[in-house]
């Protein structure tokens, strides 16, 4: 009875707290049935997605440093000796030419690759073998089914991890009156990558590329009344595989005559003949899955079922009724305890029963029993240098636990918690000589003289002293499940749900950077996929510097550290490229990096080569001094400023037609292919200039470097105003106002940088709206999120909010966001969940220029709110409210006592402050004390 009723006190309690913080919860009455569904914990180092099944759950995890690869050396010796020839050919208008001869001499080295001839000419005579799948009467009875098509590839739908030769057949009916047609054709649109194609034995065509349309004619004479059959054999050397078909899935794969179409969607039969593939060259590595951890119960029909995940504390409940007895599971990543912790009550003792497995989609793997409660996962990446292990214990209050034919078997305990930790042997981008079976027992060790409550405590503690820095609120709260709410957002702006948006990007920044770890990827630190898309590594064209936008302004400072440490990294490893490539000094990144922080321009010419990742990550460096006002984050960093300089000292060459200095070669990311200077290089240039000259002046450090850099400066290129009255995106004004792609990267001026803006360069600023409204609205979920504050910084509140709606819709091929709200590009990138989050607040504060703006964008619907723990530049932290669209009041606290500048409005108010000191204004900017 005691335990009973002491149960019934904790569910309480959570249902109290949960109702009187339900704008910090993602509340949904269903368990996720898809990936984009689960809900996300981390404690930077290790991500968990919480399924919440009933009878089967899941809990898929990751461990940030299981990468494929290894550490090597990404460079091309003396591939600057090309870099005149590609200059020259782009002066002279061959831009076809300067990127065919890039694409020979002046992209990164692919990883260690096998010569596949051998193993070709062996599928090719299987081929020619009498009998083989090709064969019309081939007998595929025992063969497998599988969707086709899929043209995100066959590891979406069933053959994860396979890479190899593939047969597929299809069998479909003619009738007399289809066979009488005159001609045929086969249209399969896309194959991944390679496709030997036959109908009833008759060869039609293969092709290896992609990109080109599979559109075969069918000879006469070889289709037949009755039944057909289609044979492909898809051989995938590396990446997705299989028969893609077309994106836009309402158009089917089929037979075409005269306008018509037989789809030939459906079931396919498969069976894989090799996937032993050779080798195959790689630019750089991939992110990838570690393991799953499954869990039986013996419950199927319940009731009043929750799936809650709480901001407020990073953790997931599961809850629901079944024949009388309350069950609960609470699931969190301890940061200070370095595990992933899954409890399980009941309401009743002796209730709690279940099984338990480790899986991994890794080819390499072994699972074993270390003891009566102790599994170990032991995973090795395909041809890589990496290997992690796992470990997962239960804690029992009361009942049994043992293990059977590697299942984890609990029964009739009152509760229990699994413990779960995984490490890998990875130790630094040039090392991987960790021993990570032992750093796995050394962190479980960490929890075996805690009680669950105690590591709860601990984590709730230390996720508390980031998370609480920061709150907002924007109206009245909406009890409906987050799916509805995202449902119904677009059409009725929920002012509540936005503010939670805002929370959940800090609570995704938290769960997956924090110190001494890596930094967020392109999916923060959560990965299903062994091919995720775009290898789920860092993109430094826009991506990666997005992940981190909201970390000062939002008050999560701390969390740059893992950035930081990678621009030291790529600072280290760049310096090579930059000799390699450039002939210079300094150090360079392009538009991609790895774990292994490879710098040299990667995938191809056309987007490429693009120098400019290391510059603008400078700037995110600067911008966090800005906030903090902290010197130490220059002196930490001045040599990684300096060789950013010294690079662009030595590359930046004379326009042939200007005289103005710009970059060459290079792209506007990842638009209109190579180019010598575009817009944004030149932007970025100017600025990491300016950063230099401003660091070096604080740190009274290289003078006559200081003096070159200035005397340089006003000589890059300016921006442009077009034809069109548009903000050029490349020296030639060549703008299309038809071109929607999803970058706007000529507009980095305006935002993420402050050149552009309304008080000191109007024009410019004006002829960067006239660019935004021409690239239009729509975009993938990260261009979405970039244009919220694009609008804001444009001070168009509305416009803003009209992005923000569409960033919060449910996702289709556009773009919006998945039932758990992460991020759709599609798929999944968390970028836009950070972009997003920032831009929100940017509509609330601004600080990039001389003043702190106050409410400079704030639409109608957010009439009313309160934030506080804002931060803006000069070193200042905000907590204000305002109401029926008017402030009310402001609390000002200074870092560093720098003189205040607020601006509200047409008001503005100066103050000299002093360090740690506090000032509130009423919503005249009035100053009370």
């Amino acid at each position: 009875m005691f335990f009973k009723i002491l149960f019934g006190c904790l569910l309480s309690n959570l249902y109290l707290l949960a109702l009187q913080a339900q704008e910090l919860q993602l509340r949904y009455t269903e368990p996720a049935e898809k990936w984009e569904e689960a809900l996300p914990i981390g404690n930077g180092r290790l991500g968990a997605m919480i399924y919440g099944g009933i009878q089967e759950d899941e809990i898929q995890f990751n461990e940030e440093t299981l990468w494929t690869g290894e550490p090597r050396n990404y460079n091309k010796a003396d591939a600057h000796l090309f870099l005149d020839s590609i200059r020259n050919l782009l002066h002279a208008g061959e831009q076809g030419k300067a990127e065919a001869l890039a694409m020979r001499e002046f992209m990164g080295v692919k990883s260690e690759e096998d010569d596949a001839t051998t193993w070709l000419n062996y599928l090719a005579a299987g081929r020619k073998e009498k009998i083989n799948p090709s064969n019309f009467s081939f007998n595929d009875t025992d063969w497998k089914e599988i969707s086709v098509p899929s043209y995100e590839g066959w590891e979406h739908i069933g053959l994860e991890g396979v890479d190899g030769a593939v047969w597929f057949r299809y069998e479909f009916q003619l009738s007399e009156e289809d066979i009488k047609k005159e001609t045929w054709s086969l249209d399969l649109n896309k194959v991944r990558e390679m496709d030997f194609t036959y109908i009833n034995g008759v060869f039609l065509g293969s092709n290896s590329t992609f990109d080109d349309r599979r559109i075969y004619t069918i000879p006469a004479g070889t289709l037949k009344k009755g039944k057909n059959v289609l044979a492909v054999q898809v051989i995938n050397l590396n990446g997705k595989g299989g028969i893609a078909g077309y994106k836009d899935t309402s158009q089917h794969i089929g037979l075409v005559s005269k306008g018509k179409k037989i789809s030939l969607n459906g079931k396919w039969k498969y069976a894989i003949l090799d996937a032993n593939t050779p080798r195959v060259g790689k630019y750089q590595a991939a992110y990838q899955p570690f393991g799953t951890v499954q869990v039986s119960f013996p419950h199927d029909r319940v009731q009043n079922y929750q799936r809650i995940l709480d901001l407020k504390n990073a953790e997931v409940y599961i809850s629901y009724t079944h024949q009388g007895t309350q069950f609960e599971r609470t699931y969190l990543a301890s940061h200070p305890d370095q595990v992933l912790a899954m409890h399980y009550g009941a309401s009743r003792p002796g209730q709690v029963s279940f099984e338990v497995e480790l899986a991994s989609k890794h080819a390499k793997q072994t699972i074993e029993t270390l003891n009566e409660q102790t599994l170990h996962l032991q995973v090795d990446v395909k041809d890589g240098a990496l290997h992690g292990d796992a470990l997962l214990t239960v804690n029992l209050d009361a009942g049994h636990a043992s293990i059977k034919n590697g299942r984890l078997i609990i029964r009739n305990a009152n509760a229990a918690t699994l413990y779960l930790t995984a490490a890998t042997n990875f130790v630094n981008y040039s090392n991987v000589t960790g021993n990570s079976f032992e750093l796995a027992k050394v962190r479980l060790k960490n929890v075996d003289t805690k009680n669950f409550q105690a590591v709860q405590q601990d984590h709730q503690n230390d996720y508390g002293r980031l998370f609480n820095s920061f709150s907002i609120d924007l109206g009245a709260q909406d009890s409906s499940a987050t799916n509805v709410r995202l449902e119904n957002f677009s059409k009725n702006v929920d002012p509540a749900f936005a503010a939670l948006y805002v929370q959940y990007g800090r609570y995704l920044l938290i769960s997956s950077s924090r110190e001494n770890t890596q930094p967020a990827n392109l999916q923060g630190i959560w990965n299903h996929l062994l091919e995720p898309s775009w290898d789920s590594k860092y993109t430094t064209n826009i991506n990666l510097e997005m992940n981190y936008w909201p970390t000062d302004v939002l008050n999560l400072s701390s969390l740059h550290q893992p950035l930081f440490q990678l621009i030291r990294d790529v600072s280290e490893k760049g310096q090579e490229t930059a000799r390699s490539y450039y002939n210079a000094r300094g150090w360079v990144l392009h538009h991609n990096t790895d774990l292994w922080r490879g710098t040299a321009p990667i995938n191809n010419s056309d987007h490429g080569i693009w120098p400019m990742g290391g510059a603008w990550l400078v700037n995110h460096i600067w911008e966090s001094y800005l906030f903090n006002q902290d010197p130490q984050i220059l002196t930490e960093n001045y040599d990684i400023i300096k060789g950013a300089t010294l690079f662009f000292k030595d590359v930046l060459i004379p326009h042939p037609k200007t005289g103005e200095l710009v970059s060459s070669p290079s792209n506007s990311p990842e638009n209109g292919g190579l180019v010598a200077g575009p817009a944004m290089d030149q932007q970025i240039v100017r600025n990491l200039f300016r950063v230099y000259i401003q660091a070096s002046k604080i740190l009274d450090k290289d003078v006559k470097l200081r003096d070159s850099i200035a005397e340089m400066l006003p000589k890059i290129a300016k921006d442009r105003i077009g034809k069109h009255g548009q903000l050029q995106e490349w020296m030639e004004d060549i703008d299309d106002p038809e071109n929607k792609h999803r970058h706007v990267s000529h507009l980095w001026a305006l935002h993420p940088g402050s050149e552009v803006n309304w008080d000191s360069t109007p024009d410019l600023w004006n002829a960067a709206r006239k660019s935004l409204i021409m690239r239009g609205d729509e975009g993938t979920g990260w261009s979405l999120a970039w244009k919220i504050n694009f609008w804001a910084r444009l001070l168009d509140a509305e416009h803003s909010l009209g992005l923000v709606k569409m960033l919060l819709r449910p996702a289709d091929r556009s773009g919006g966001s998945y039932p758990n709200l992460f991020d759709a590009h599609p798929p999944f990138q968390i970028d836009g969940n950070f972009g997003g989050a920032a831009g929100i607040v940017e509509m609330i504060v601004q600080s990039h220029t001389q003043y702190i703006d106050i409410l400079p964008a704030l639409p109608n619907a957010f009439s009313k709110g309160v934030i506080k723990g804002i931060k803006a530049r000069g070193g200042f932290v905000l907590d204000m409210e305002w109401n029926n669209h008017q402030l009310t009041k402001i609390i000002v606290r200074s870092i560093a006592g720098n003189e205040l500048r607020l601006k509200y409005q047409k008001q503005i108010k100066k103050v000299n402050t002093v360090k740690n000191g506090i000032y509130q204004f009423d919503g005249m900017l009035n100053l009370i004390k």
